[in-house]
């Protein structure tokens, strides 16, 4: 005798070699023995053998009609055995009736199990609902796979254009465009962004760095909203002054402007003159709500996103031509540069001239800045005399001497140059810091900074204030000594076109300047949360424009087709580049002193996890004192 039975989910069928009546011991087709009870038998029959039933049922039931099952059976439940003499007309062989059990178990949709063997037709509104799931299913199934034969042929499908940021930054994996996605991405051994832009969904690594950086900090894209224009403010006193500013070429946010202005008696009036778009929009403002969710203008090499519109821009920079809002520290100083007297004031000031370092360098430099004889130009006097007073205010704060051996380099992109890498033709130059134009304006914001800090202080007014000690920055409302600067205290207002910082210090500066009230109270919990958010924020966007520097640096190296290049040891197997300032890794370099000069072999670059492989060559040089070497040592983190 042989049985047909249910084990695992599974059916299968076996030799009785026992029968004590409640159980059965039971040999399958594979040799194992098996003791079943009796109730989980569903059939006990005398021919043909085990694997023959099984294999003859599942190819009868292959041409059953399951629709046509479902039609001809009752309503009410049932048991396969049944059913098959039913449906056959006769009393059923062993195979007819596994056949028919073997079709209703393979169609949960069409039948109900309700119990060993016994089953229940579905009701027919459930099962055109279960139908319609299944041919759902069927087209998404469809789908998906046309479009993932569409992604490993090199072509991107419409639907999954659509939701082309989504699937690169943040993807739904319940989707079926991600699920054809992911599928591709198997298929080619390709990551998500490698595919997609194979497929010309990127139109260069470029994109997929600024459009990350898009989804997550501006998702509606990096347009303005709709706002009420910013009115320039009126019955403003006029500065008898001529201002002009110092600016790279690409500077539109012209936010500091100065002037020299003989004094009666001797000496001069030194005018420190800062944009003022305080006196145009108010806190709670629109413009105020655009400049608080942008908090800082964010730069990257070969363009910016401003924080505020470029109408708002272009109403309060400091534009050569015309007379500006601004607010104004004046000091009063000797011949010999000593400072008699300060005074700040809210005004409109006369911009003469916008100075651009390219156009000034050349003839005011640390070659030319002492020399009788170096060349004549226009503004020579002035610049001449603000540089030996700011030479004055950097020996006052005791931090002479600080940076003059640092290089500074300057990226410039030219967006109409093509390359193999996309659109974008790198330069990227070289500058000392430290020069008396750098010297002038940092010494001078520095003085201003401090100066209306500790106005505020001394008012009453909270304000936002850098403070350093023990060596960390931070941000906080109440004036602390900066020790990097060496000043009491230090309020960023120099920039209020592209800093929230500055624009909510200019509003509290104006405030005391004015006699009115200030827009944020003492403890205000407002001003603790823009301190919050602007120190997250700005450091977001630093580390994303440390990021573009680093991935145009290897744009660099690749339009140069640089394979060997000349690196300087940071620290064990860290080295920066000579030429452009990429840091990176090479760990096939023996250890070397730091600030050894090293020539290395360019292997890889990879300009969408932004990596690069180089390999050791030899060593050019060792360090020629300990003071470069330790220069070198104490480099910031890669």
């Amino acid at each position: 005798m042989f049985v047909l039975y249910e084990e695992d989910g599974a059916f299968k069928a076996g030799t009785i070699l026992a029968d004590n009546e409640a159980t059965l011991q039971v040999e399958n087709t594979h040799g194992k023995r098996v003791k079943l009870k009796r109730a989980n038998v569903l059939l006990e029959y005398r021919e043909p053998g085990p694997s023959e039933l099984l294999s003859r049922a599942e190819a009868e039931a292959e041409a059953l009609d399951t629709e046509f099952l479902w039609e001809v059976c009752g309503d009410d439940e049932f048991a396969f055995a049944d059913f098959a003499a039913e449906y056959q007309g006769h009393k059923p062989t062993p195979v007819e009736s596994a056949a028919i059990l073997l079709r209703l178990h393979s169609a949960p949709i069409w039948f109900h199990r309700k119990g060993k063997g016994r089953f229940r037709k579905a009701p027919a509104e459930i099962l055109q609902a279960a139908l319609a799931g299944l041919e759902k299913k069927r087209q998404q199934a469809a789908a998906i796979e046309h479009m993932r034969g569409e992604l490993v042929d090199g072509r991107m499908p419409p639907e999954l254009a659509a939701l082309l940021p989504q699937a690169l930054y943040r993807p739904d994996r319940n989707r079926n465009e991600i699920k054809a996605l992911e599928a591709a991405c198997v298929d080619t051994g390709l990551s998500s962004a490698r595919l997609l832009l194979k497929c010309g969904a990127l139109g260069s690594s470029y994109d997929f760095h600024y459009n990350r950086f898009l989804f997550e900090h501006f998702p509606e894209g990096s347009g303005f909203p709709a706002f009420a224009p910013a009115p320039l403010p009126s019955a403003l006193p006029r500065a008898n002054v001529a201002a002009f500013s110092i600016d790279d070429a690409s500077t539109t946010e012209i936010d500091d402007a100065f002037s020299v202005t003989p004094r009666a008696g001797g000496g001069w009036r030194i005018g420190i003159h800062i944009a003022a778009p305080a006196l145009g929009f108010a806190r709670g403002t629109e413009l105020d709500a655009i400049a608080r969710r942008r908090l800082s203008t964010i730069y990257m090499p070969g363009g910016k996103i401003t924080m505020l519109p470029d109408e708002v821009v272009q109403t309060f920079t400091l534009t050569e031509g015309r007379d500006c809002p601004a607010v104004s520290l004046y000091l009063d100083v000797t011949a010999g540069l000593a400072i008699v007297g300060e005074e700040s004031r809210v005004e409109c000031v006369p911009i003469v001239a916008n100075l651009r370092h390219h156009d000034i360098e050349p003839f005011f430099n640390d070659d030319t800045v002492h020399g009788e004889d170096g060349p004549d130009f226009a503004w020579k006097r002035e610049l001449t005399l603000l540089w030996d007073l700011a030479t004055v205010l950097e020996a006052g704060r005791g931090k002479a001497g600080g940076n003059e051996d640092r290089i500074d380099f300057g990226f410039s992109v030219d967006w109409a140059q093509h390359t193999a890498d996309g659109p974008g033709h790198v330069s990227i130059g070289r500058r000392m810091r430290g020069s008396p134009m750098d010297k002038l304006v940092a010494e001078l914001m520095i003085h201003a900074n401090f100066t209306w800090g500790r106005l505020l202080d001394e008012a009453g007014v909270p304000g936002l204030y850098r403070a350093q000690g023990g060596g960390k920055v931070r941000m906080t409302t109440v004036a602390a000594p900066h020790e990097g600067l060496g000043v009491e205290c230090y309020a960023w207002s120099s920039s209020p076109l592209r800093r929230y910082v500055d624009l909510v210090n200019q509003w509290q500066i104006v405030s005391v300047l004015q006699g009115s009230t200030p827009a944020f109270a003492p403890r205000s919990a407002d001003l603790m949360a823009a301190l919050r958010d602007f120190e997250l924020t700005y450091a977001e966007y630093a580390e994303f424009q440390r990021g573009m520097e680093r991935y145009w640096c290897l744009r660099w190296l690749r339009q140069h087709g640089r394979g060997e290049v000349d690196a300087t040891v940071l620290r064990e197997n860290v080295v920066r580049l000579s030429e452009v300032p990429l840091v990176f890794r090479v760990p096939s370099m023996p250890l070397q002193l730091p600030g050894s000069q090293v020539r290395l072999v360019v292997e890889r670059t990879d300009l969408l996890d932004v990596e690069v492989d180089a390999r050791f060559q030899r060593t050019l040089a060792e360090p020629e004192s300990q003071d470069e070497s330790r220069a070198a040592d104490a480099f910031g983190p890669l």
